[in-house]
């Protein structure tokens, strides 16, 4: 089944919702309607959860086509895809979610298993696949290994899922099409319509194909908020989680006569660990690097090893900072590599130990065989044709909202409701997107935000143009749930505190909802106006 058919189905459902609220409305004509998930982290996956459960009550989400979310979003509608048609019965699957998201984490043998599984089972590791584990898990309490692919028959009632992210490459060098999109019929580039299979998003396309197994559910909300990396946590969660797996390992593994030195390399990659921590902290890590040097040179018997030496590190200036890390980044890549050449350490968990410092110091996040390499189409950019591998990351990197997903030509939205949950200025993402589309003469209407809007936002906006869609936009916390309280809110639900509390759930859910209880007349009248038009539009095309 394809996105056509998948469509064509929820239209039904769409059209009958119309019925109920009695609307004028055809079934072929019926209004396309988008429902946008910003991130935002844990605030956004509840945050969206909230207002789904509300816009059900109110009657109104069997209105929406499709749904699309960035970031913390996605947690969510990996959550609710989950469960086959879902919006029939959601306040069964809400409060299945909320019961796992408020209990108890994965555990560590399960992570370091799971670890072992995307280290071995695929041909480019990155980062991604760490922070799956390490973060995600954290938050969504489980490990889902589920494949998108595998949910097309079973959301024969639920709104089309699109999750977002962005192309690494081009956010950096601004050509291209940055804009990627994940849906469980295909993957690829939003606006330039290039587009692989799902179930074969990753493998390596050349003379033969090179197949690699699909992602699954836990890897793809990775995939989806990688903007929450922090590279010292990072290195702090395989010192205080993998290293003591290590030391095992090595204490095992020194029994056995032929083992490599494991006690010395050991030392050496704790050192390591150590010493890109001491950079980061701004502290002296001279130390650290003579212990490692003396040790390889030992197990190298006698001869000294090719890793750059180490500068006077000034951390008291942002150059000093910047020079520090990209000297780490060398200093520790030539260390993998010593132990990669001279075959020492290429069993479990060294190995990966030793994979995870090579990403750190290069930050590979994301990274897959690119499913355009070498390929002839003047309708693809070049820029996208020409790496074996491209980089996907989280979308929040540049624009926090998935609109550019559903401006797709092809998916002719009448009506899109932005659900914002950013952390600070929440009109971002509809002004940013706003200004790009006029650069790519892109149908958008123009956005006129006051600095009033800013510091008190209020809980409904709507932008109209002529011959675009219309747009509904809705900051989390606002004057009408919130009240002169808007900056506590904000602060009380950071993106990078630990995961919420049962109450501070339950509260969160309750605050996002009331958007739709205070604003569902508002929105029943804009779904009505754009589908009437629609209708009627269709009427006198047929005089």
């Amino acid at each position: 089944m394809n996105e056509e058919e998948f469509v064509a189905r929820r239209r039904e459902t769409v059209f009958q919702s119309m019925q109920k609220l009695k609307i004028h409305c055809s079934n072929d004509e019926v209004p396309n309607i988008a429902l946008l998930g910003s991130g935002g982290g844990q605030r956004a996956m509840v945050g969206l959860l909230g207002s789904l459960v509300q816009l059900d009550k109110a009657g109104l989400l069997d209105c929406v086509l499709y749904l699309s979310g960035v970031s913390g979003s996605t947690w969510c509608m990996a959550s609710l895809y989950q469960e086959p048609d879902w919006s029939t019965k959601l306040e069964t699957v809400k409060n299945k979610i909320i019961k796992r998201i408020s209990g108890p984490g994965v555990s560590w043998t399960d992570t370091l298993a799971k670890l072992k599984k995307y280290y071995y089972g695929k041909d480019i590791f990155s980062l991604t696949d760490v922070w799956a584990v390490m973060l995600v898990t954290t938050y969504v309490k489980e490990i889902d290994e589920c494949k998108l692919s595998d949910q097309w028959d079973q959301h024969s009632k639920d709104p089309f899922p699109i999750y977002t992210v962005i192309d690494k490459q081009c956010k950096q060098r601004e050509e291209g099409d940055p804009w990627f999109e994940i849906s469980p019929h295909e993957a690829g580039y939003s606006l330039t319509g290039a587009f692989v299979g799902t179930s074969s998003f990753g493998s390596q396309f050349k003379n033969t194909t090179k197949k690699q197994d699909e992602m699954d559910m836990l890897y793809l909300q990775a995939l989806c908020s990688s903007v929450l990396a922090d590279e010292e946590e990072i290195w702090k969660w395989i010192k205080a989680l993998l290293l003591p797996e290590i030391k095992t390992a090595s204490e095992k593994m020194r029994q056995d006569p032929h083992s490599p030195p494991t006690d010395e390399c050991y030392q050496v990659l704790l050192n390591l660990v150590d010493m890109n921590l001491a950079v980061l902290k701004g502290t002296d890590p001279s130390a650290l690097d003579q212990s490692i040097r003396t040790t390889l040179t030992d197990l190298s018997g006698g001869q000294s090893q090719l890793i750059c030496q180490l500068e006077k590190l000034n951390d008291d200036k942002t150059a000093g900072k910047k020079a520090a890390k990209q000297y780490m980044m060398q200093y520790t890549v030539d260390v993998c590599n010593y132990f990669s050449s001279e075959r020492k350490l290429n069993s479990w968990p060294f190995d990966l130990l030793i994979s995870i410092c090579r990403c750190i110091a290069q930050w590979i996040w994301g990274r897959h065989y690119n499913f355009l390499h070498n390929m002839r189409d003047e309708a693809v950019p070049a820029a996208l044709l020409e790496s074996e591998t491209r980089d996907y990351i989280d979308a929040g990197l540049l624009l926090n909202s998935p609109y550019f997903s559903v401006l797709r030509k092809e998916r002719d939205i009448d009506l899109i409701i932005s659900l914002d949950f950013s952390e600070s200025d929440y009109f971002t993402t509809v002004t940013q997107t706003a200004e790009t589309c006029k650069k790519l003469k892109i149908p958008f209407p123009e956005v006129n935000i006051t600095s009033e809007d800013v510091k008190k936002p209020k809980a409904f906006y709507v932008f109209k143009g002529t011959n675009t869609p219309t747009v509904i936009h809705i900051p989390l916390f606002n004057v009408s749930n919130c009240g002169d309280k808007i900056d506590a809110w904000r602060k009380k639900y950071g993106t990078t505190q630990v995961p919420y509390s049962a109450e501070m759930i339950a509260e969160l859910l309750q605050v996002s909802g009331k958007n739709f209880t205070i604003n569902r007349a508002k929105l029943l009248e804009q779904i009505r106006v754009v589908a009437e038009a629609k209708y009627f539009q269709a009427q006198e095309r047929q005089i």
